[in-house]
């Protein structure tokens, strides 16, 4: 059960309540690299504590449990395929907001997909 929850959980989850200040659109490699360098990338109420490192590398932690994967820039979309304690997460292009400096939101399917929105600490 729990092999099915997070992955999802990792893959799509709702979008946070809007707050003031809307999200934008992060097209450009740099500005995401800006926006995410130095930074753990927190979803709380599913433990998971994420990097995502300008070299391509991904890793961090979710439920107790290790997440590895890698990442790359492709045509405006934020690509990635991970793995949580030896159970794969496909490949998957995604959009990519930000509102502020405080919270990033990824989209699956290059935005048609659902959305998780994450601290950034």
């Amino acid at each position: 059960m729990l092999h099915a929850v997070l992955p999802a959980a990792l893959l799509s989850l709702a979008a946070l309540p809007a707050a003031a200040e809307s999200f934008a659109r992060i097209s450009d490699k740099s500005d995401f690299i800006e926006t995410v360098s130095g930074k753990e990338l927190r979803l709380g109420m599913f433990g998971i504590s994420l990097t995502v490192e300008e070299d391509g590398e991904i890793k961090g932690r979710a439920l107790g449990w290790d997440v590895t994967g890698s990442w790359e820039w492709q045509d405006g979309y934020f690509c990635r395929e991970m793995d949580w304690s030896g159970y794969p997460i496909p490949r998957n292009c995604q959009l990519v907001e930000a509102r502020g400096g405080e919270e990033i939101r990824f989209t699956v399917d290059k935005g048609a997909g659902d959305s998780a929105s994450f601290r950034l600490r």
